[in-house]
């Protein structure tokens, strides 16, 4: 699944509560929307099935899907909430605020409906750390409008807390064979860097770090990645040293040399192997280019 489209973006969050028998029926939100109760209780119910929540009750409701409200008549519940887009989506042009909530289906403009998740993301979820969950949530309330030039920094303060909070819900809510082990990302980033500083350590610092065996961190790296970690740090380095061919006017021993390659030798074979041309004839090329 291409995930390069999906840049999360949060329209609006808040908090919010209901008095008691307050009904918020037949709600279809432009942007998807997620909810934690904090307090009190109510019902959801949505394209045929019913929720009864309570505090530490969190749903996730898609962008677009027609859902109803309705707080219980002695302790009404209290949302924590936030509208989102997984990619942005303008709407100023119809609307005067962020909060693009549609109460008539008729009136609802299909074009205007934010994006889907590619995974699926389960609708409701009970958790006991309810302050864990609101904290996290309190970081980036956001006011109902527009960022103009008063609020910007405050906006991208917002937007910067709302992926880390994003990053923290997909990792509770989706099943591991969706995105890669956690242990992976840290080793990714770090071994990333290492690459880029032209430090790169020997494999088994990495997984020694981890403390698991060779062969494990293997199978996890492949399951991260698809491919073994010498192809990896391959692929990084040869996307560098294309750079390099492409925009600088580097000799190729020293594109070589600088990314950390054997030899030229050895560069100039595996480039041939992975590309499909040789250095000297990838440069050529980008000389035809630009004085074709």
């Amino acid at each position: 699944m291409d995930l390069a489209a999906f840049h999360p973006y949060v329209n609006y969050a808040t908090r919010y509560p209901f008095s008691k028998n307050q009904t918020s029926r037949s709600r279809y939100c432009y942007s998807s929307s997620l909810y934690v109760i904090s307090e009190g209780k109510g019902i959801l119910q949505t394209c045929g099935r019913t929720y009864h929540v309570q505090s530490g009750s969190i749903i996730y409701i898609p962008a677009g899907q027609p859902h109803d409200w309705i707080a219980d008549h002695s302790d009404p519940m209290v949302h924590v909430c936030c509208y989102f887009d997984w990619s942005y989506v303008d709407r100023r042009a119809h609307y005067s605020s962020p909060s693009t909530i549609c109460y008539d289906e008729e009136q609802l403009i299909p074009a205007l409906v934010g994006p889907a998740f590619p995974y699926p993301i389960p609708e409701y979820i009970q958790t006991d750390s309810v302050r864990l969950w609101v904290d996290r949530f309190e970081s980036f309330y956001t006011e109902n409008r527009y960022p103009d030039e008063h609020t910007y920094m405050r906006s991208l303060k917002c937007q910067s807390y709302f992926l880390l909070f994003i990053e923290y819900f997909l990792s509770v809510v989706l099943q591991q064979q969706y995105f890669m082990d956690q242990r992976m990302i840290k080793v990714l980033s770090r071994l990333d860097q290492d690459l880029i500083r032209g430090e790169l350590l020997p494999l088994s610092a990495y997984y020694q770090e981890l403390q698991i065996s060779r062969g494990y961190f293997f199978e996890l790296f492949k399951k991260a990645t698809g491919m073994p970690p010498t192809q990896y740090i391959n692929h990084f380095r040869m996307i560098r040293a294309k750079e390099d061919l492409m925009n600088t006017s580097l000799s190729i021993t020293d594109i070589a040399e600088k990314h950390g390659f054997s030899s030229v030798h050895y560069f100039s074979r595996l480039f041939r192997q992975l590309n499909g041309t040789t250095p000297r004839q990838y440069r050529d090329a980008r000389d035809e280019r630009q004085h074709g």
